[in-house]
């Protein structure tokens, strides 16, 4: 019979055989690594390499927002957060006396809704992602969320599973799939007494937050998570760093998940996935860290608007050249579009996004799975470049009124050969007297041309 001392000694040394078993589990080749709470060790994850092969996405803000359809989806904070006299005037002009927010969700109906005809266009658009709204600062749920009693798609509205039924769609056509998810919510009153409280106490993160996140995950195991609202308080009072630390380490989805850097007031472009930084981020330079770009088709909006006019839609060539120069930044492209309270994608939206497609069926060799070449821009010509493997693509945004396009940047070699995507000939160059590279453009009528603006000229054999 063993000891007290003896049994001691016993489970002190089955400790350090499991600790030992552990580590050298946890350094043998392929073992899943495990990243603690904290920014130094969640930081040093390597992004999956999906997301900055995939370059395009699109996004989709879609809620209750989608019923008053006017102003923007901050609809219900310019209304009743501050008040202001425009949103108030709108509700006693166009809603009986008492007409509280809430009382939009039963005209949420996604009536038209139909996922295969929202993923056909996306596929088409040639995004590699989609990313939809699960809940906004409202705090409407697109799916049954178990801590959103009343006040989610299922329960109210459409009574339908917006979010699973659009992820059954998308992954059918292989594209990948992101959740928009709104850390805080205005008007819930457990974030307000936090709020109130100076953030020391966590009743909401506890309550409603984390709850969600996690449920989201295991039930729709996302490949991005595009995290907001975080912009009121520090990560530690979010716990941001526990759930991406079970995120990458024991969740289902922990060896391709994506997430941007909304995870607390100190967070945005320093810590998380990629980095968002802010709306509409657009760089100067190439930065050190992966990117991304999100803007909406609707300059003024990220929800839809009924009052939207023609001037406030970005046109093609503008969306496309937003594209070219994220993607020669190093940055990924996510371009919104509002769908109706019905569940429809208007026209012009639709048009946009298969120009998009369009473009990309001719020039996506330049754009998917790229990489930043040693110059981004040609500033007096407006030329951007990317380069993927031993070519290097230059993407001009005017054509030149000569049909003479002259690149400063590439030396050529004794094998350089020139093409412009969408023709089969080469094209003819010859070097300038200062060295760089001029390409006679084909001579033909801009009708005849693979894409209406921003051509592609590849070039192999040039350094």
């Amino acid at each position: 019979m063993w000891s007290p001392e003896m049994q001691a000694r016993g489970s002190v040394g089955t400790q350090l055989l499991l600790l030992l078993v552990l580590g050298a589990a946890e350094s043998a080749p392929g073992a899943q690594r495990r990243y603690t709470p904290d920014w130094p060790s969640l930081d040093s994850r390597p992004l999956p390499d999906w997301f900055d092969k995939a370059k395009f996405g699109v996004f989709v803000h879609w809620g209750v927002f989608s019923v008053p359809a006017w102003g923007s989806e901050w609809f219900w904070w310019h209304w009743k957060g501050e008040g202001l006299p425009q949103y108030q005037r709108f509700m006693s002009d166009n809603y009986p006396p008492g007409f509280s927010y809430a009382d939009f969700a039963p005209q949420f109906t996604a009536r038209f809704f139909d996922p295969d005809t929202w993923a056909d266009l996306f596929q088409a658009a040639g995004a590699k992602y989609v990313v939809l709204t699960t809940k906004h600062h409202e705090g409407f749920t697109n799916w049954p969320s178990p801590v959103s009693w009343n006040w989610n798609s299922k329960d109210v509205g459409p009574h339908r599973d917006l979010v699973g039924e659009l992820e059954t769609a998308i992954r059918k056509r292989n594209i990948r799939y992101g959740l928009y998810h709104s850390l805080f919510e205005w008007f819930h009153p457990l974030y307000q007494l936090d709020k109130k409280n100076g953030f020391r106490t966590q009743y909401f993160v506890a309550g409603k937050t984390m709850p969600e996140l996690y449920d989201l995950v295991n039930r729709y195991k996302p490949d991005l998570i595009w995290s907001d609202g975080d912009w009121e308080s520090p990560d530690t009072y979010w716990n941001s760093t526990d759930f991406l630390s079970w995120l990458y380490s024991d969740s289902p989805v922990k060896d391709e998940v994506v997430v941007n850097d909304r995870w607390g007031f100190n967070c945005s472009c320093h810590h998380g996935g990629y980095y968002n930084c802010e709306d509409k981020f657009q760089p100067s330079s190439l930065p050190h860290h992966k990117w991304e770009m999100c803007t909406s088709i609707d300059k003024r909006s990220w929800g839809y608007r009924r009052t939207m006019s023609i001037s406030d839609v970005a046109d093609e060539s503008e969306i496309i050249a937003e594209l070219v120069q994220t993607v020669s930044l190093g940055g990924n492209y996510l371009l919104n579009i509002g769908p109706t309270k019905d569940g429809l994608i208007v026209p012009i939206f639709q048009e946009r996004l298969l120009a998009v497609g369009k473009w990309l069926s001719i020039s996506g060799e330049a754009i998917y799975a790229s990489q930043p070449w040693r110059v981004q821009l040609e500033k007096n010509e407006s030329v951007w470049y990317t380069s993927k493997g031993s070519a290097v693509y230059a993407i001009f945004l005017n054509w030149p009124e000569n049909g003479e396009l002259s690149l400063k940047s590439p030396k050529t070699t004794s094998t350089t050969q020139v093409m412009m995507l969408g023709i089969q000939k080469d094209l003819e160059w010859s070097t300038d007297p200062h060295g760089g590279l001029l390409i006679y453009l084909p001579q033909i009528p801009p009708s005849a041309l693979p894409v209406e603006f921003a051509w592609t000229i590849k070039m192999t054999g040039v350094e």
